[in-house]
């Protein structure tokens, strides 16, 4: 029995596949491969992941016969009316972890077909459930000015508070005053940057679980948001496309000017390598 591949940068030991994973998640699941190919029981442990080969039979793929009702013509070149639909089969729990403000942990249990060749989550047989009592509620989203001070809180949006509400937190976003700076791309390139001062708040427990709030205390994120003139890095004017914004976390006491200089001081990462930029004035 052949290993399985499970990800680009595994490494195989016979029947054995060992991936070095990005994120935490435990748990132990059978898998069925092709029809005529080994299964493989993966375990979940840390960031890691363990792929054992085991033989075919020990979990067979769904497989289901189909009249598609082809043509005479067709028929005759098969020698049949039909085909095998085949579906991948897992049996087991995956328990993915969450190290992100404003997200939980994620369970999930397979107990039959995956529901894959068919592209049909109605089919599949899974249970997914996020665990509450480990997911943080979102309770604020507030906007400070050029010297740190408290400008507005934005008014929450989404399809539950109807239509126009993204046009008012956009109203609101569109007030908050900004700072610009110029900055030199890592090919020479003189762009500039806008930021703005954000706060987020968030609160353990969601649901029957809100009481967990009382005894953890709240986490509170503070950020830089920045918007480029123009694509920055190395991937700009290719099919991807550079970044043209992203944000920072800012440290106590510091303003729209240190953060920034921050960024443009660390060592920022490409699909296509790594790189610089310079940071050169107000603009």
């Amino acid at each position: 029995m052949k290993a399985v591949r499970w990800g680009d940068n595994d490494r195989y030991f016979g029947p054995f596949t060992w991936h070095p994973g990005d994120y935490v998640r435990y748990g132990v699941v059978l898998e069925s491969s092709g029809e005529e190919s080994p299964s493989y029981l993966r375990l979940h442990l840390w960031r890691w992941t363990v792929c054992v080969a085991t033989p075919a039979w020990l979990c067979r793929p769904y497989r289901e016969k189909r009249y598609p009702g082809w043509d005479a013509e067709t028929i005759a070149r098969l020698g049949r009316d039909w085909y095998w639909d085949i579906d991948k089969r897992s049996y087991g729990f995956c328990l993915s972890k969450s190290g992100d403000v404003g997200n939980s942990d994620f369970l999930q249990v397979y107990y039959g077909r995956a529901g894959g060749s068919m592209m049909d989550s109605s089919i599949e047989q899974r249970w997914s459930y996020f665990l509450p009592w480990t997911q943080w509620r979102h309770l604020r989203h507030s906007y400070y000015g050029l010297n740190g001070e408290w400008i507005a809180d934005a008014p929450e949006f989404g399809y539950r508070l109807g239509q126009g509400s993204w046009e008012k937190h956009r109203q609101v976003e569109a007030s908050i005053p900004t700072r610009q700076f110029k900055f030199q791309d890592f090919d020479g390139q003189e762009l500039i940057a806008t930021t703005r001062i954000e706060e987020r708040e968030w609160r353990r427990g969601t649901g029957w679980f809100k009481w967990l709030s009382w005894f953890s205390p709240r986490k509170i994120s503070r950020d830089l948001d920045i918007r480029f003139s123009g694509e920055t890095g190395r991937e700009k004017g290719s099919w991807k496309g550079g970044t043209i914004g992203t944000s920072i976390e800012m440290l106590p006491g510091e303003l729209h000017e240190a953060a920034f200089r921050r960024y443009c001081d660390e060592e920022h990462r490409a699909k296509s390598g790594k790189y610089r930029i310079k940071f050169i004035g107000a603009a």
